[in-house]
């Protein structure tokens, strides 16, 4: 599902607004026009090829995580959400799920907005900054998000363009409402399945220092910068590090 501006809430909207004015600027800057054009064409074919790749040689092992989910618990084995990518375009997010379908989600939205609004502890509990001893999550869903492989669905958001493997990771609608105007730089790139936040703590970092260094990788994208990206991806998801 595509929305446009009008869709945020009136106070977002100037923001979102001025978000898109200043991609299409910057695209518009004759220097720079030619390499950026250059990098995108690769960066997209790239992860079109790496993503359908992916998907084919792990069909196997997604069917199994698939099976297991709805063993263990009702309920469907995909979660689909409304994400905010690049330019504040809404779309349908897809992750395996590791919660109880019954949930209540509104202590996520509480959590959130404080975590954006620097409200949280200052010190992350038990090393990241989310929800303790949260008796949503399934059993199944612990070792899925301890491990990211909840995050392999996503290589479907990469295929329809909505995503890109590397990237700021995509935001809430709920929690773009609370954004401060320059957190909104995050979405003048597609978001992505992994970026350099991820590598350096994921969610042991607080909100400002993520959006720091989304803003980094925005200012510094490159090839080289996203094949490293994805060269250190690997041992932060084995390590665990960051995750809960």
């Amino acid at each position: 599902m595509v929305t446009t501006t009008k869709d945020f809430p009136a106070r977002v909207q100037p923001e979102v607004e001025r978000t898109r004015a200043l991609y299409f600027l910057s695209l518009a800057q004759p220097q720079r026009t030619h390499e950026r054009r250059l990098y995108n064409w690769v960066k997209r074919t790239f992860d079109t090829v790496a993503a359908l790749l992916l998907l084919l040689l792990l069909a196997p092992f997604l069917l199994l995580i698939a099976i297991a989910i709805r063993i263990t618990s009702p309920g469907p084995a995909i979660l689909v959400q409304e994400r905010v990518g690049k330019g504040g375009r809404v779309f349908l997010f897809y992750k395996f799920r590791s919660m109880y379908s019954n949930s209540d989600h509104a202590a996520d939205q509480r959590f959130a907005r404080d975590y954006i609004n620097g409200n949280c502890p200052t010190t992350p509990h038990d090393g990241v900054f989310k929800p303790a001893n949260d008796k949503r999550v399934t059993p199944i869903g612990k070792i899925l998000r301890k491990t990211s492989l909840d995050e392999l669905p996503q290589f479907f958001n990469v295929l329809r363009g909505d995503m890109s493997l590397i990237g700021p990771r995509p935001s809430m609608p709920y929690e773009v409402d609370v954004y401060k105007p320059w957190h909104f730089r995050r979405l003048e790139v597609l978001p992505g399945i992994t970026g350099l936040a991820q590598i350096h703590g994921r969610s042991s970092l607080a909100f400002k220092d993520i959006v720091r260094i989304d803003i980094e990788y925005i200012e510094r994208r490159s090839i080289w910068l996203d094949l490293k990206i994805l060269l250190k991806t690997m041992p932060v998801v084995l390590s665990g590090r960051g995750a809960r």
